[in-house]
């Protein structure tokens, strides 16, 4: 009988790939989603249960059904824009959502948590490449509650003994290479889904925020981390937590960066046509660059990304996206 493994925000997007790789690896994958952003069509691997981490009985009653060995925590709202606007509702769901879980591994002696973390974190960093030991001083709420995250998972092991990896991602990116599930989220807001939606005629051109940037190009890099990498990430993690190991905070991307520039161009050659394109001013907040040291992800989790080359991890991207839509 495999080992329960209950994944908040399943059927997702990154929770979605984490279920394929963790079924992949002997584990039942149990999805807990309230569906406001998940797809049920990504649910394949375990069974689905509709809950919102906000409602304490529909937890208890997954706690008591499933008995899992650890949680992985995906469920949270993740629109940076939509967080200023409207901080309420990240302050209530990602941080009262996620004490509330934390209360039913507590009463349901549940003791390994994974967090979906992120760098936002760390706001606009000193140095580069990113390491854990950066200052965290997010700008926005969105990053404020991963934030706030991180440090109650520190005092709910402090006080019942609940340990704890938090994961931090750079930026997500492409799709199952095997074509079953990929990214579709409503409202879109990352640049390779947006920008392949723009090469297929879906949508206007993409625009580019921004020329004039300290870098090669003059348009902004960011570490682009194939989902299915970051998955396996995860699934290693838990490895580590189930075998005894201790909490830690760990950086997840590639080491690597690429422009804005460069992902347009790599989608136009995937796609085979150049894809409409128009630039615009910069936006408020967006660092010039960032790019994760993942020396920690390598050395403590034997972890190492498969898709390193940026036309590979677009390619997935615009394979999938062309069967979704039917192209």
């Amino acid at each position: 009988m495999s080992t329960n493994i209950l994944v908040t925000g399943g059927a997702g997007y990154i929770g979605s790939h984490t279920c394929k790789q963790l079924k992949a690896a002997g584990y039942t994958p149990v999805t807990f989603d309230n569906m406001v952003y998940g797809h049920e069509w990504a649910v394949k691997w375990g069974p689905l249960v509709k809950g919102d981490i906000q409602d304490r009985a529909a937890l208890d009653a997954a706690f008591a059904k499933y008995a899992p060995a650890a949680v992985i925590h995906f469920a949270a709202y993740t629109y940076v824009g939509e967080s200023v606007e409207d901080p309420g509702k990240y302050y209530r769901n990602n941080v009262y959502g996620t004490v509330n879980l934390l209360e039913a591994m507590r009463d349901h002696n549940c003791g390994n948590i994974i967090f979906s973390s992120t760098c936002a974190t760390y706001g606009v960093p000193e140095t580069m490449p990113m390491t854990e030991q950066l200052p965290q001083r997010p700008i926005n709420p969105y990053g404020w509650t991963k934030l706030m995250i991180e440090q109650v998972l520190r005092d709910f092991e402090h006080a019942h003994g609940i340990k704890h990896m938090a994961l931090r991602y750079f930026n997500a990116a492409g799709a199952d290479p095997d074509g079953e599930i990929g990214e579709d989220h409503d409202p879109e807001t990352h640049l390779i889904p947006l920008t392949v939606l723009a090469g297929l005629g879906r949508r206007g051109p993409i625009k580019i925020f921004g020329q004039d940037y300290p870098t090669p190009d003059g348009t902004a890099i960011r570490d682009y981390i194939h989902v299915t990498d970051l998955a396996d990430a995860h699934v290693l993690g838990l490895g580590v937590l189930l075998d005894g190991g201790e909490s830690r905070m760990i950086n997840l991307g590639t080491g690597h960066g690429a422009s804005v520039r460069e992902v347009v161009d790599a989608v136009g050659r995937s796609l085979g046509s150049p894809v409409p394109a128009e630039n615009a001013p910069r936006r408020a907040g967006d660092p010039p660059m960032l790019v994760a040291d993942a020396t920690r992800a390598k050395t403590e989790l034997s972890w190492t990304p498969r898709y390193t080359n940026l036309d590979d991890i677009v390619g997935t991207a615009c394979r999938w996206h062309k069967a979704h839509h039917g192209e």
